[in-house]
């Protein structure tokens, strides 16, 4: 893998971070949502360290999993990262 440089690196967190936030929002409301917190840092020193936290908490009215779409959340940024590191 070609060492990455830091715009490169913002593009993949951003996009990763918005595939997340897309993810979220095509499964609960806006309304349910509390707090939502996406948190992406990658570093490249020998290969590429990528710390993902996905924060979830919903209405206590709403009936979704926050864990499990959290979950299901980083899968997502996860793989919009797998996805830029092949291009």
């Amino acid at each position: 893998m070609r060492k990455l440089n830091s715009p490169e690196l913002d593009k993949i967190s951003t996009e990763a971070a918005q595939a997340a936030q897309d993810y979220i929002s095509s499964q609960v409301s806006k309304k349910e949502i509390s707090e939502l917190d996406i948190n992406i840092e990658l570093v490249y020193n020998d290969g590429l360290d990528v710390d993902l936290t996905v924060e979830l908490v919903l209405d206590d009215l709403s009936s979704a999993d926050d864990e499990k779409i959290a979950e299901e959340a980083v899968a997502q940024a996860l793989m919009v990262i797998d996805n830029q590191l092949e291009n």
